[in-house]
């Protein structure tokens, strides 16, 4: 836990301009289901309509999103912030907020229908996870971060750890306005990475040397050994994988996809399919059940299977095939679909496989589908290949099968 004393979360100032400005940033985004004009970071006097374009509407969902994440409303501060324009005020407003209520933080994830779910976390659970963690990476002097402050993994470890790492000067930077290849000539010696598999493949394929002592962290989406092991060879030091969820927080790490993952202290098998255990800081005790297939591996460790709710991932994001289907094929277009993720030589984007209705053109099809699922779906859920044909591919058994793009 932080020392007594110790300053609260969000101090200095620019800690919480970049939380809210992650959020308002992701949120606006999934509004309008792609990228924005204005590139971050933003000053504190970026002005949400002038300079954004945000219209009523997304006023209110954007302030929405900042109350429910803040716990805004056990304050009463919330309706300020209709009342304001400018992100600076909007960051002045969650400090007061934050100064008179801070026990709990609501972070976002995907649900089994695509839409985002509330996930609530008392501040003390999660600085009980960021003690643990601190003790797993000593003597680093800076945090450099590529996932947004706002979510949960981000939070944690570019938000609470450096706090928790008891170096009050430690610096964190932001790596998402450069490429993993600036960390050649960017990174230093006593570095700790944060970031998710995509940026570490980026990584192994553009940076030819890190300096020595770089520590890297990995999580949101599983790892592929590949990458795990090509990164080494750039001479990162260690690449933890840390593996957790919205819903829960960490629960374990390792530094090697040859090991299995170690549980947290604070987590214990509990009975059940995929049920955990998690030891409270208040001396209580809650049971989660997760979505993943876990291995037990004797009475501390666990490797990790397939999911339960069929979700996949892309750049970090539970994405759902049947729910992508179930879009495309409500096109008068499409008589029938087939969506799933890409092989690993393909990329790692969703691909679809469409059965066109009628004696439609097939590239008429293909630009009226993406014209669709550019229109309703968000960037990580819509499919980068489409291929079309007759009827959907299926193997000798009459059951559905892969194809190629």
């Amino acid at each position: 836990m932080p020392a007594a004393g110790s300053a609260p979360w969000w101090q200095p100032r620019a800690v919480l301009h970049r939380f809210v400005s992650d959020l308002v940033a992701d949120e606006l985004q999934r509004q309008r289901r792609g990228p924005l004009e204005r590139p971050m970071p933003w000053p504190a006097d970026l002005d949400l309509v002038r300079d954004l374009g945000v219209d009523s509407l997304e006023l209110l969902a954007l302030a929405t999103a900042l109350s429910e994440a803040l716990h805004l409303h056990a304050s009463g501060l919330e309706d300020w912030l209709l009342a304001r324009r400018r992100l600076g005020d909007w960051v002045e407003i969650a400090e007061a907020s934050l100064a008179q209520f801070s026990a709990a933080l609501t972070f976002r994830t995907s649900g089994s229908s695509g839409l985002p779910k509330p996930c609530v976390h008392p501040l003390a659970n999660l600085q009980q996870e960021v003690a643990h963690l601190a003790t797993l990476f000593p003597q680093r002097r800076r945090v450099l971060c590529a996932v947004p402050g706002h979510h949960i993994y981000g939070f944690l470890f570019s938000v609470l750890l450096p706090a928790a790492l008891g170096q009050p000067a430690l610096e964190v930077v932001d790596l998402r306005g450069s490429t993993p290849a600036w960390l050649a000539r960017g990174a230093q010696p006593g570095d700790l990475v944060i970031a998710h598999p995509d940026f570490w493949q980026a990584v192994a394929r553009t940076v030819p040397r890190l300096p020595e002592d770089v520590v890297g962290v990995t999580s949101t989406a599983p790892c592929p050994d590949v990458v795990s092991e090509a990164v080494l060879h750039t001479g990162l030091a260690r690449l933890v994988q840390v593996y957790g969820a919205s819903e829960t927080a960490g629960i374990g790490w390792r530094t090697s996809h040859t090991q299995p993952y170690a549980l947290m202290p604070h987590w214990s098998f509990a009975e059940g399919q995929g049920a955990l255990q998690r030891s409270l800081p208040d001396g209580t005790a809650q049971v989660f059940t997760l979505q993943d297939q876990l291995t037990h591996v004797g009475e501390r460790a666990f490797t990790v299977g397939g999911r339960n709710d069929q979700a996949v991932q892309v750049g970090g994001i539970n994405v759902f095939p049947a729910r992508v289907r179930d879009v495309l094929c409500r096109h008068p277009a499409v008589a029938d679909a087939a969506v799933r993720l890409m092989r690993p030589e393909e990329g790692a984007r969703l691909k679809a496989f469409v059965v066109p209705r009628g004696d439609l053109d097939p590239d008429e099809v293909r630009r009226l589908v993406r014209s669709l699922v550019d229109g309703e779906l968000a960037t990580a859920e819509r499919p980068k290949a489409i291929s079309i044909g007759a009827s959907l591919p299926r193997n000798a058994q009459g059951k559905l099968a892969d194809w190629n793009i």
